[in-house]
């Protein structure tokens, strides 16, 4: 079923507002603000600008419950992105129904704000970017205004959502890891809130708690309750644009500003996330496979013909899926040389299975 927005909600564009006020306050210094709280609007005078926000006209919640989620991943209307998406949907329809799997519906998120050509191929919902320049070339950013888009407007039957990339690939059937109320999210080995304390303590005052309540993650792979998502997503855009705009965090965080903003924004709604290292794999660095249940392909592999890691130099054989930004990479890829790592080889024979199966590969998504 395609769930397409044709124009913005007055709800979406009041959290829009609320957002971009709170930007624009802190660009200037301003420490007065005004927050929702108990169904009206009260302005406090604060030293340190508190970045949360909290939805207007919260939706209460059925008391039943299942342990489903919905498979959300974030995407644009590029060529990079289709290819992309393409690949991982397929693996979803493969994987969806085995034994030890919780997965629900699919959506693709496309925060272009306008249809492409894979609507009648991949559920889709279309929302509005940032405004205009307000991402600064950082397209990464307008991730969490589509989930508060998405959140108020789509009709989600599941209790969870499991927030996903276009780069990820489902190897296993995957379970629902959050626990409760407490989300499961993947453990970063270069998010480090402890070592880069001074400019998370710029977001994530002293008076909140420990910088160790900040979780070394990003928003995805994550599986957590739509309820609390709905939560920390307003917070989340707001401190994601915040980081944007100062220099200093800009500098440091650099491509992975947005996770960190995740990780800040769940902290200061309290929110600690279980862990999973078994949630994903990201080759060349993961060996093997295993009982891993998603393949994360975001790094270059790059291999001499002995099999041979030449990270940082092309090889002799490659795959990367960067050298694919325009046009979507080709049918039947060659396999890795003897010696390379399960992960690489069983990653290469996924994408050669899907775009031996999918229609139309070579023409439907060329830029």
């Amino acid at each position: 079923m395609i769930v397409m927005k044709n124009k913005p909600s007055a709800k979406s564009l009041l959290m829009l507002l609320m957002v971009l006020g709170l930007f624009f306050v802190t660009y200037n210094l301003v420490f007065m603000i005004k927050h929702y709280k108990g169904g009206h609007w009260v302005t406090d005078e604060l030293g340190f600008l508190d970045p949360v926000i909290s939805m207007p006209g919260k939706v209460i919640r059925s008391a039943n419950s299942n342990s489903k989620y919905h498979v959300a991943v974030t995407a644009t209307d590029a060529a990079y992105s289709q290819w992309q998406c393409r690949i991982m949907y397929y693996w979803y329809k493969k994987v969806k129904d085995m034994p030890g799997s919780d997965m629900g519906k699919f959506t693709r998120i496309v925060h272009s704000g306008r249809p492409d050509q894979l609507m009648d191929e991949i559920p889709t919902f279309v929302v509005d970017p940032l405004p205009a320049g307000l991402d600064r070339g950082y397209i990464v950013l307008n991730r969490p205004w589509a989930f508060v888009q998405w959140l108020e407007k789509a009709n989600i039957e599941e209790e969870y959502i499991l927030m996903a990339e276009p780069d990820h690939i489902f190897v296993n059937p995957l379970p629902n890891l959050a626990y409760g109320t407490q989300p499961a999210g993947y453990p970063f080995f270069y998010i480090r809130p402890a070592k880069n304390e001074k400019i998370i303590r710029k977001f994530y005052p002293e008076e909140k708690g420990p910088v160790t309540d900040v979780d070394p993650i990003g928003n995805s792979p994550v599986i957590i309750q739509k309820s609390l998502l709905e939560e920390i997503a307003p917070t989340w855009v707001n401190v994601s644009l915040r980081m944007k705009d100062d220099p200093e965090t800009d500098e440091a965080f650099g491509w992975v500003l947005e996770m960190y903003a995740y990780a800040v924004a769940s902290a200061l709604h309290g929110v600690r996330h279980i862990l999973q290292d078994s949630f994903m794999l990201q080759p060349p660095w993961d060996k093997d496979v295993g009982k891993k249940f998603i393949t994360h392909y975001t790094y270059a592999c790059d291999y001499n013909l002995k099999g041979e890691l030449t990270y940082g130099k092309i090889g002799e054989w490659r795959f990367n899926k960067r050298s694919y930004l325009t046009d979507p990479p080709p049918k039947n890829l060659s396999l890795p040389p003897r010696g390379v790592p399960e992960s690489v080889v069983r990653l290469v024979k996924m994408v050669n299975e899907a775009t031996a199966n999918i229609p139309k590969w070579d023409s439907i998504n060329r830029s």
